[in-house]
């Protein structure tokens, strides 16, 4: 009797543990990690962040396995331009990217001879570094990099490849409801340029709000079996760093 009373206890514990993970999962933070280089430099691969529920209300993307629960959002509070945003992509409504929101329901957005032109109006940048190696995929590039001002006095930084590949695009405007992302490795990044495969992103796809890197590492350099090898891939200048 004793033990199958442990055995219930037991199961009643990890039973509740498992309801209260879920619901701050669901309506509080949640963490996520980078696995690609599309975010550079502000985010990199082996980052660990936490993005927070509770920053745009809630959908059904908002709970594990994105449970038909909720028609629409709720509470929702409207993100603003610069925010570094998880969504599900529109060509499944289950795989989560991060990208950084650029333009609003209504804007206009075009690059043009390599710069970024929102409402007609270009995008200021200024050049801060030269020269500089990302990552792009398994392959490093040489970038220029900058400091771009958003039209509501947001900046962050930007790169772009030396030849500026992405060089003129499209008009793109922004339907009702949806919202227009741009990965700040803006050569390297499968955005919202790319219609069929991530295109305009509706509301209900937004998930949280990245907040802060908790924990950074390069999986690049050496394994985690070798404490050494490990230990210094460890990107301690980024621990608790706030997301830009």
């Amino acid at each position: 009797m004793i033990t199958k009373k442990i055995i219930i206890d037991n199961i009643k514990t990890i039973f509740y543990a498992l309801v209260i993970a879920i619901v701050i999962r669901s309506l509080f933070i949640q963490p996520f990690y980078i696995p690609s280089s599309s975010m550079e430099p502000t985010l990199l691969i082996g980052d660990r962040l936490f993005v927070t529920k509770y920053s745009y209300g809630y959908s059904k993307h908002s709970f594990p396995f994105s449970p038909s629960i909720i028609n629409g959002r709720l509470f929702f509070n409207k993100p603003k331009v610069g925010d570094v945003i998880v969504f599900k992509t529109p060509a499944d409504n289950r795989t989560d990217y991060i990208k950084r929101l650029i333009g609003l329901p209504g804007d206009n957005i075009q690059f043009i001879n390599g710069d970024l032109f929102v409402n007609n109006n270009q995008i200021l940048k200024s050049r801060i570094s030269l020269n500089d190696k990302i990552y792009c995929g398994n392959q490093t590039i040489n970038v220029n990099t900058f400091k771009e001002k958003l039209p509501n006095g947001k900046i962050h930084n930007s790169v772009y490849l030396k030849s500026y590949s992405f060089q003129n695009s499209d008009n793109f405007i922004v339907p009702s409801q949806h919202y227009f992302f741009l990965g700040d490795n803006r050569d390297c990044s499968k955005d919202s340029r790319y219609l069929t495969s991530v295109g305009y992103v509706h509301e209900d796809n937004l998930v949280g709000k990245a907040q802060f890197i908790f924990f950074s590492s390069d999986f690049r350099i050496g394994n985690i079996f070798s404490f050494w090898k490990w230990h210094k891939t460890i990107r301690f200048e980024r621990f608790f760093k706030k997301i830009i």
